[in-house]
């Protein structure tokens, strides 16, 4: 059994909803779809001062694009569908898409409403297996939420982001380790991430174009022209980058641990076996910080990769074992009465708080 956080394998994955915004206003108002949409600014019929925020596949055949002045886009395409902003409607859509993410990685990364990064390192064996959890993940946000999405799968988040645009709209790109070098080389510089415009422009002078040109400069000639962000810029496109997929500490409010078995499970005792071993390491993690619990979730993840959660909040804070073992066991009994063989098996408690100074509490 492996604690999720202690996996050295990486795979990440980077989820990037398509046109996000637009999307949701096509969902929202059938009778557009297939039309071209832009969400920001009121127009006022070309005198508009406002900026795209974001438009449409449709849009973009016409040169539109996200930044561009509003004035500019009512140029190119007067007869698009212009629809104002919504942000609580945005907002409200991303936070249930984030839930959906979340239940499927060991760690979590938000990225701004429509993107985020899931390690999945011990969620699965290889890259075949994680690029069937990124098809389940795009069934799933498509089943739910009527939008589409893609998928980068990567063994770093900077290969990740990069192969998530690779095929859109709706695409999923599998990025072995060993093929990042040659997946990055023939892209355009301004594909890296943090080479804005201004930069791009500077290598450009320099004969540098591609992703490939910039691997192959001499790293101190880099280093003379940009200083530290020369060798960084000389790491990342050699497919190099080591910041892991994280989430703020701060923000950081339950533990969990997770177990995939070797053989997918359908005895129902194995299975509650490995839920009681996973209920005794959770505790141990619980009373070594001296915490108290309120929340328990389990995850159900099936051989086919369909992944389910369930979870019960008690009135009242507790550290017990017992009620640990207790609620565990009745959360995930309809999943055993599943045909389905089951894969992984997980327990998350939330809702912490530090038991320094408080009683003993058991639910009501």
């Amino acid at each position: 059994m492996t604690d999720f956080c202690d996996h050295e394998r990486r795979i990440v994955l980077h989820v990037d909803m398509d046109h996000f915004f637009s999307a949701i206003e096509e969902r929202e108002r059938p009778e557009i779809k297939g039309k071209p949409v832009v969400v920001g600014a009121d127009p006022e019929n070309g005198r508009g001062r406002g900026v795209v925020k974001t438009c449409n596949y449709e849009a973009r055949a016409f040169g539109l694009r996200s930044g561009m002045p509003i004035s500019k886009a009512w140029q190119l395409c007067p007869n698009a569908v212009y629809a104002r902003e919504n942000y609580p409607l945005y907002k409200e859509v991303s936070e249930r898409i984030m839930i959906i993410l979340r239940k499927y990685a060991d760690r979590f990364q938000n990225w701004g409403f429509d993107e985020a990064f899931l390690d999945v390192s011990s969620q699965v064996d290889n890259y075949e297996d994680a690029a069937q959890l990124a098809a389940c993940i795009k069934h799933e946000i498509l089943w739910q939420e009527r939008l589409t999405c893609s998928v980068g799968v990567a063994s770093n988040k900077l290969v990740a982001k990069i192969a998530s645009d690779f095929n859109k709209p709706d695409g999923l790109t599998v990025v072995r380790e060993g093929e990042a070098e040659a997946f990055l080389a023939p892209l355009p510089v301004r594909k890296m991430l943090w080479i804005g415009e201004k930069t791009e422009q500077r290598l450009k002078e320099m004969g540098i174009r591609t992703i490939g040109d910039l691997a192959k400069s001499d790293v101190s000639f880099l280093i003379s022209k940009f200083g530290v962000m020369g060798k960084r810029f000389h790491e990342w496109a050699h497919g190099n980058y080591v910041s892991e997929v994280s989430e703020s500490r701060r923000t950081r409010r339950s533990l969990g641990h997770e177990s995939t078995f070797a053989a997918d499970a359908s005895e129902r005792s194995q299975i509650l076996n490995r839920l009681n071993d996973i209920c005794q390491s959770i505790h141990e993690r619980i009373m070594k910080r001296n915490l108290l619990f309120k929340t328990i979730t389990v995850k159900i993840r099936y051989g086919d990769f369909e992944t389910h959660t369930h979870g019960r909040s008690f009135q009242l804070h507790t550290d017990k074992l017992e009620e640990l073992r207790k609620t565990t066991e009745e959360l995930v009994q309809p999943y055993l009465d599943s045909d389905k063989r089951i894969r992984l098996i997980g327990i998350r408690v939330s809702s912490l708080m530090s038991a320094k100074g408080q009683k003993t509490l058991t639910y009501l």
